[in-house]
């Protein structure tokens, strides 16, 4: 895989030569080359103005996790049959805290994924200002049709495993794809019963009457929807009045979707893995939460119960014309083709609210064409930002209101996208925002790194 822009060769050698390290040392994990590429693109002006990153060799040692941690997870169904699943826990890297990120449940899960994971939550992390360094985990079990007894049972042996590497100074797991409130209050259960302690900062995403912070479930869509609206006012505009297209239907999805329509913008379109629906006079958030959080249906479900909006099966939901999209499902589902027809739509911004959905190829065509783009590792970064604030509050055995939990994570959207807007410009690329959040999340880390010594 070669540089998003491999014909030049104005790149820092140091960044080449720590590129083709993991290359050769990853061979078979192109999700986590992928994410380590995109970083490195962006560094070789910190490096060229800090070339003890390159002597103490900061880029290499950041790139390897401190820790990967694989075992296996058995566990019985209902029918009394034993099933094996590979957990996973990488602890990429504690320079400034210890290691915070969500664990996911899918049959899609392997220790690359899991290590672009823990790499974009690092640099997302140190983001945040909040002190915490990066790591994350999951299994390829699939909760998909499993009882709710089956999920325990798979939950109780995968923490069986796991607390051993936990705690609230080591290492703080929260929910993502597939873990949800449900999966988290099983997994505490089991490390409580293990540990013999209601240590109720080792994990994060808890039921709101059991140490759960208000927001959190809003959390990463509002984020990213606050951090779009800062950036565009930072361009003289606002959401108000917008057009608006975002992928997915999830938890990140539908607070995006609600979120804009809070700041004056009309969501048209929204999608799942089978289609997408368009519903010009705006998406009913009402109906659309109906039929995602509790019936579980399709997207389809959403267009025959409302009489304005049209179904397409397959296809694209990025060939509906909108002035700002919100890429909200999974990595690399916004490819150069699908972004080739955002510009031509006269698309003004595009923010990940996921992980790396963005191909590089995607992002050079949106930043050619001088589309605001805000990566996930700032835009998404309201998930992790208020699972600390969750662990403020169990610190001082607390709660706070919805409204407190929101103006909290608004402020810390805030910051985040004011340390990336000062990083480009720093570097001379005013409204990069995707070289602005890797130097400023590079530079936090590696001083940190050499800061603490050679470990």
């Amino acid at each position: 895989m070669p540089f998003s822009n491999g014909d030049r060769e104005d790149h820092h050698p140091g960044v080449r030569s720590a590129y083709e390290h993991v290359a050769r040392r990853n061979p078979d994990e192109p999700e986590f080359q992928q994410a380590v590429l995109e970083v490195l693109d962006s560094l070789s002006p910190a490096l060229s103005r800090h070339p003890e990153y390159a002597t103490e060799r900061v880029l290499e040692r950041l790139c390897e996790p401190e820790r990967q941690i694989i075992f296996r997870v058995p566990w019985r169904d209902d029918q009394g049959r034993v099933h094996v699943n590979r957990g996973f826990r990488v602890e990429f890297n504690s320079a400034l805290g210890p290691y915070k990120g969500g664990l996911r449940f899918h049959p899609g899960v392997n220790l690359g994924v899991v290590k672009f994971l823990g790499f974009e939550q690092t640099f997302k992390n140190a983001l945040t200002g909040m002190g915490i360094g990066g790591g994350k985990g999951g299994s390829d079990f699939d909760p998909k049709g499993r009882s709710a007894t089956e999920i325990e049972r798979f939950c109780q042996s995968f923490m069986t495993e796991l607390h051993r590497h936990l705690g609230e100074y080591t290492d703080i797991p929260a929910g993502d794809i597939g873990v949800g409130t449900r999966e988290i209050g099983y997994l505490f259960g089991q490390y409580r019963r293990l540990s013999n302690r209601w240590e109720a900062g080792v994990i994060t995403g808890k039921g709101l009457d059991w140490g759960g912070s208000a927001v959190r479930t809003e959390a990463t869509g509002y984020g990213a929807v606050l951090f779009t609206q800062r950036m565009l006012e930072r361009n003289d505009r606002g959401l108000d009045g917008m057009r608006v297209v975002v992928s997915g239907s999830g938890n990140v999805a539908i607070y995006a979707v609600e979120k804009a329509q809070q700041l004056g913008a009309t969501v048209v379109a929204c999608s799942d893995s089978t289609g997408y629906v368009v519903d010009d006079k705006g998406i009913d958030l009402d109906l659309i939460k109906q039929v995602k959080e509790v019936e579980r249906g399709r997207i389809s479900d959403y267009a025959q119960r409302r009489d304005d909006a049209r179904f397409v099966e397959g296809g694209s939901v990025w060939d509906v014309p909108c002035e700002v999209a919100l890429p909200s499902a999974t990595q690399n589902e916004l490819g150069a083709e699908a972004a080739r027809t955002l510009v031509d739509n006269g698309v003004l911004a595009v923010a990940e609210g996921a992980n790396m959905p963005t191909t590089p190829e995607a992002v050079k065509v949106l930043r050619d064409a001088g589309v605001l783009f805000a990566p996930g590792k700032a835009a998404n970064a309201g998930g992790v930002a208020t699972s600390v604030l969750e662990m403020r509050q169990n610190a001082r055995r607390t709660s706070w209101s919805f409204e407190h939990a929101e103006s909290e994570l608004a402020e810390t959207m805030a910051g985040i996208h004011d340390r990336c807007e000062e990083a480009a410009e720093r570097h001379g690329a005013r409204g990069d925002y995707v070289l602005g959040a890797n130097v400023a999340g590079f530079e936090m880390v590696a001083d940190a790194m050499l800061a603490q010594g050679l470990i």
